[in-house]
Order: C-alpha cells, then structure tokens, then sequence
C-alpha cells in the first residue's frame, strides 16, 4: 500500500514536470550572498557534547542562485537553490523562509526553492531541546531561527528582483577530498573511524566518490556571476572546535574569489556523503608531509585540490555556454517507509536512557556531556513505542529535481550513503548529475551492507530509513528525472 501510495503521487509529479518543460527558452539569472553568522557566544552543533563559541573564525553565509527561464516574455519554470553553511537545513527552516519569503514575493512559487547545508559541526544548533544551552547570554535557537529566516529571505528577494538574462553551462572535474570513513573487519563487523592498522583490517566499506561538479552561471554582458561546486564531502574538517567555522568552504571560496573575482557566488553542494568525510584512513603521514611541504594546512591543501578542479573545469567548458537551456523543476513528496525498531534495539537504548539520566541526576554538571545522547536514544525509545500502534511507520521526504539543458541536479534530505549517489548517477538521463544532500534534516541513510556491519551511521539510532526506503528514494529520484527529459 505505502508503494502504490508512492507511485500514484509521483504520477501527479510527474505530468506537472512534463508541463514546465515547454518552457524552454531564454534564461534569466540572479545570485545574492548574505552573511548568517550568527551573535556570539553561541551553541554550536555536530558533536555530543555542548560547545559554547565566543569567536567567529569565518563568516557564515547564505549563498542564493535564481534560475528562471521565459519565452516571448511569459515566465516559466523556475529554481531558488540556497546553500547555507550549516549543518542541515530542517524542514522548520525550509517553512520558516518559505513563509517570510511569500510575504516578500507573494507571485514566487516558494516550493521552487530548496535550502541545503554544507554540514559543518561548527555552525549553530538548529535543534531546540537537545543540548543544555543557558537561558541567558547565549543566543537561543528560536532566535537564530527567525534570524536566519530573515536573512535568507533577504537575499532570495535581492536575487529574484534582480534576475536578468544570463548563461550557464557545466563542467566535470575530480579531486580526491573524500573518504570512505567506515573500515571494515574480518569477522564482518564495520567502524565508523575504525583503525586501519590492525591485523583484522579488510578494507573500507563503501565506494568513495571523488566527482566535483560545477554549474558556471554568466549574465548578458559574460561576466561570470556564480559557481555551484557539488563535491561529495562533508564540512567538518575542524568539527571538533568550540568556535564559529564555515570549514573548507571558506578556503574554497576565497581561492575562487581571487581567480575569478569577489562578486562571484559560490554555492558549495554537497553530495552523497552518509559514509564518507574528509579525514584520512590511512597514508596520513605521507599527505601530511605534502601538505607541510607546500606550505598549507589541512583546510587550505582540501581548497586548492577542488580549485584546481573547478579551474580545470572551467577551461575546458568556458565556451560551451547556453543561454536557451531548458529549466524544468520537479518537486515530490515522497512517504518513504521506516526503518523499524527492534526489541535488543529498544532495549539498548532504554538503558542508555536510563544511565544517562541517573548521570544527570548525580552529577547536573555532567548533562553538558550527556543531555544530547540522552535524547538521542529518547527518540529510539519514541519510535518502538509507537510502533505498536503504527507497525508501518513512514518518514516524509521533500526532493527535487531540477533539470537545467543537459545537466540536472537532485536533493534528498538525508546523510546519503555514497552508493546510493552513485546509483541516481548511472540511472539519470543527464549528461551530467549533481546530487546534493542536506536539504533537509540530515539523519543518516545507509546501505544493506552498512547495516550489516553496525557502528554508528548505520545502526537504528542514527537514522530513520533504512535500506527499503533508500532504494524507494534512488527509484523516485530516477523517474522524477526522467520525468524532465520527456
């Protein structure tokens, strides 16, 4: 029943897609990039413990692409895509800047526009309730919420007002930033940051995907105006500082910035990445020694390898512009199926409840610590109990599907582990494919093989669709597409 549910509300998709796609015809383009950084001190995220930040080692920012295309004057479709450096984009985010957006441009169709993060763990709590922030000298999440809210809407009426007829053309490179980071063992069992020089050792899990690709945007006079750079790697080079860090993406930007100029927008995209980060497995002492060599650290050496990338890119597609390209943009909501818990599952987590609130008990110091495991188990605990009411649970997810001339580009919510990436790429009709995660809340979504191996990432506590639903979302994902090209 949940299947033919899917099916029949992809089909409505579907034949609204097939509609846009006469639209094709002279592309109007805009960009805006607008600071998010937020007022410190600040709680920021990504770890199990509270970090309180007092110091902004880069600006946060908001970087907003508008694409429409028209034909004798009439508009046609359009896309509004937004990367934030953030460590998701939740859907209360999402609504929040769709609503204040509306009131801004109440003709723009705000389901046309799609935030996602660039997941560095040194950007502030979006979640209310999980870490034991103080009530007093610290901004509280509501109030970066309706800061960011504003903001971001901000920006996407400067870019949509501003849209006047440009060009875009893409371009493939390759640049090794990422790794698979899960190691696997003899006896089958898999670790998230596992040792790798162990006699037990047998290799990394997955595929790792070393793909950058770029969408380069001009306007009518040929100036470039922006560059969407999709690299399947999360942001958390630095993830474990107490500070305020956009991570790699501000390196990136600012070797790009300088070779093609500071008015540029870069839109930093990530892709399919669940089990891949940019921290080493092995050979670490050998790019150590590279690094040190050139002169550079660990964020700078990530930086130069996707400029190098992009640049090369750039080169070989810098004439291969169109300015007539079919835009088309599919938007579905799909109800894919839970991932179940089971009773050892509940039970685990139960006791984990149970320890950690008996620790806060205790020792109140100590929920700095422990009050976000705490209610990382909580929502296990959550999900076994209402299964007895609900057998079949589902999770709702946003995607979409933006067809831009040969190119396209497609957005889930999830941590998606790499292999289902590589699955929407070899199926899309596109000559070129950009998958970005985040756009969304960002649990982890794993392969059979993952959950097979265990550890965190891929155990029930880390996400609530399992593999099931990850097939469902690569199938849906593929038809949306192919939907576009009809």
């Amino acid at each position: 029943m949940r299947m033919q549910q899917v099916r029949m509300f992809g089909l409505s998709v579907t034949l609204s897609a097939l509609a846009t796609v006469a639209w094709a015809g002279e592309l109007q383009v805009a960009t805006a990039t607008i600071d998010i950084t937020p007022k410190l001190p600040v709680a920021v995220t990504g770890q199990f413990n509270l970090r309180i930040a007092t110091q902004a080692e880069t600006p946060l920012t908001a970087n907003v692409l508008v694409l429409q295309s028209q034909t004798d004057g009439k508009p046609g479709d359009c896309a509004v895509i937004v990367s934030c450096d953030l460590v998701a984009a939740p859907p209360e985010i999402l609504e929040a800047v769709r609503q204040a957006v509306r009131k801004r441009l109440p003709d723009l169709d705000t389901q046309k526009i799609f935030m996602a993060g660039t997941h560095t763990h040194t950007a502030p709590v979006l979640e209310p309730g999980v870490y034991p922030i103080p009530e007093t000298g610290v901004t509280q999440v509501a109030e970066y919420h309706a800061f960011l809210a504003e903001r971001v809407s901000e920006a996407i009426e400067r870019a949509w007002n501003a849209r006047k007829p440009g060009s875009v053309t893409w371009g493939l490179g390759h640049a090794v930033v990422a790794y698979n980071r899960r190691a696997s063992y003899a006896d089958g069992r898999s670790q998230m940051y596992g040792p790798t020089d162990v006699p037990d050792f047998r290799g990394l899990e997955g595929y790792e995907d070393h793909d950058i690709n770029s969408l380069f945007v001009w306007n009518s006079e040929g100036k470039l105006i922006s560059i969407a750079v999709n690299v399947s790697c999360t942001a958390q080079e630095v993830e474990g500082r107490s500070t305020v860090n956009a991570d790699f993406w501000h390196p990136v930007r600012k070797r790009l910035h300088a070779r093609y100029g500071e008015e540029v927008c870069v839109l930093g995209l990530i892709g399919a990445a669940g089990d891949q980060s940019p921290h080493l497995m092995y050979r670490k002492a050998a790019d150590d020694r590279m690094t040190t060599l050139r002169g550079l650290d660990r964020m700078d050496e990530i930086a130069r390898r996707i400029d190098r990338a992009v640049d090369e890119a750039y080169e070989a597609v810098k004439n291969d512009r169109h300015a007539d390209a079919v835009l088309a943009h599919g938007v579905e909501k799909l109800q894919l199926p839970g991932r179940l818990v089971l009773e050892p599952e509940y039970k685990e987590a139960k006791a984990a409840c149970e320890e950690a609130a008996a620790q806060m008990a205790k020792d109140p110091k100590s929920a700095e610590q422990v009050m976000r495991r705490l209610k990382w188990y909580e929502v296990t605990v959550q999900r076994f109990e209402k299964q007895a009411a609900n057998p079949h649970p589902t999770f709702d997810a946003e995607i979409h599907a933006v067809r831009i001339g040969d190119a396209a580009i497609c957005t889930n919510p999830f941590e998606l582990f790499t292999d289902y990436g590589i699955r929407i790429k070899a199926r899309s009709p596109a000559v070129q494919t950009f998958v970005v995660q985040l756009v969304g809340e960002g649990t982890y979504l794993p392969t059979e093989k993952a959950v097979q191996g265990g550890h965190y990432s891929a155990i029930v506590h880390s996400g609530m669709v399992g593999p099931e639903g990850g097939q469902i979302l690569v199938d849906r994902t593929v038809e949306l597409l192919k939907s576009l090209w009809k």
